[in-house]
């Protein structure tokens, strides 16, 4: 097994390259997950702004090829050198699942792959097939706990020859820790503002810094169910600051409706309340959300929740054609559904 815990990284990072081809980083800190991304790719040696040397690949690419992946692996560069394939935003789908399957059986490749991917759960299949595999390293990024986060605070302002107050440090603390990248923008943000004065004090932090505490597509995903629009535009906003790809909300919420569809179903068929439903399809629901899911499943009928899952997939299909229009798409969409969750309340 190659799963190195999130501590071990920096150092393995160090000399990864030379023990593996295939990195497969994970988990709910999307900010981490591509810093890690990004430094293991500085650490091959191959030149990142080299086309013919580097290829970017967003997991949509693989739609209509689901055989590139493992082709570009296995392909030699323009001139013979080795190429860093570097894929984003994966989630288990098939095409990248069968590809890393193929790669784990055999010998390690000429070429390196990095593969971003969100929060996996337990035995779902990237981690099924990477994690017992001895040439794949796999890693995953959770949100940084306190020390990580004095480590990140005291490194960056000491950068500007900035302290920071005991009462500010604590504030600051409170308004981090979601994503790694919001994080360190914020505190850099802070520093620009408080250079050259020395000190960081409380006051500075209420001015400048927004809540990058928490980026998850739950947030928005609730705030859609409930039609709160104003928590809605709130969650947005955090993810779009925080780079968090903003089509796995729409994906997020599509897998909430489908089961919610499904849970509807059985309480149709077989006659039970939403609270019986709950304790058997909806056993792996985060304990804080199942009240808002049972009242979610009491106000919407079937044919509601169908029509609402159709529209998702329809928004998911048109942000992958017109990836310059996502943010819009996703905006719009989710807006529609939130007002029928509030019409749904009256």
């Amino acid at each position: 097994m190659a799963e190195i815990k999130s501590h071990e990284f920096d150092r393995f990072a160090e000399k990864a390259h030379e023990l593996y081809r295939v990195f497969v980083i994970y988990g709910p800190d999307r900010g981490l997950v591509s810093e890690r991304a990004a430094l293991l790719a500085r650490k091959t040696g191959i030149a990142q702004e080299d086309p013919f040397a580097t290829l970017k690949l967003d997991v949509s690419d693989l739609q209509s090829d689901p055989g590139r992946l493992l082709d570009e692996v296995n392909s030699l560069g323009l001139f013979g050198d080795k190429k860093l394939v570097w894929l984003r935003n994966a989630a288990n789908e098939k095409a990248v699942v069968d590809a890393l399957a193929v790669l784990a059986e055999g010998s390690p490749p000429a070429n390196t792959l990095i593969i971003e991917a969100g929060d996996l759960k337990k035995g779902s299949g990237l981690r099924k097939i990477a994690e017992p595999a001895k040439t794949i390293a796999i890693t995953p990024c959770y949100p940084d706990d306190i020390k990580a986060l004095n480590a990140l605070i005291d490194t960056l302002l000491a950068e500007d020859g900035l302290s920071i107050s005991p009462a500010a440090r604590h504030q600051l603390l409170d308004l981090l820790g979601g994503d790694r990248v919001a994080s360190r923008n914020e505190v850099r943000k802070l520093a620009l503002y408080c250079r050259g004065r020395g000190m960081v004090e409380e006051e500075d932090v209420t001015a400048i810094i927004g809540d990058a505490s928490s980026v998850s597509p739950d947030e928005a995903v609730d705030a859609v169910l409930t039609g709160d629009l104003a928590a809605l535009r709130h969650a947005l906003q955090k993810i779009e600051t925080s780079r968090t790809p903003v089509f796995l909300v729409l994906q997020s919420c599509l897998k909430q409706f489908q089961m919610m569809e499904l849970m509807r179903t059985e309480m149709d068929d077989k006659k039970v309340q939403a609270s019986q439903v709950m304790m058997t399809l909806g056993r792996h629901i985060h304990f804080k959300r199942k009240p808002l899911i049972e009242r979610a499943l009491e106000r919407w009928r079937t044919e509601a929740l169908s029509r609402e899952g159709h529209r998702l997939q329809s928004a998911i299909l048109q942000s992958r054609q017109r990836q310059s229009l996502e943010q819009s798409i996703a905006f719009q969409t989710l807006m529609a559904i939130a007002l029928q969750s509030a019409r749904q309340q009256r």
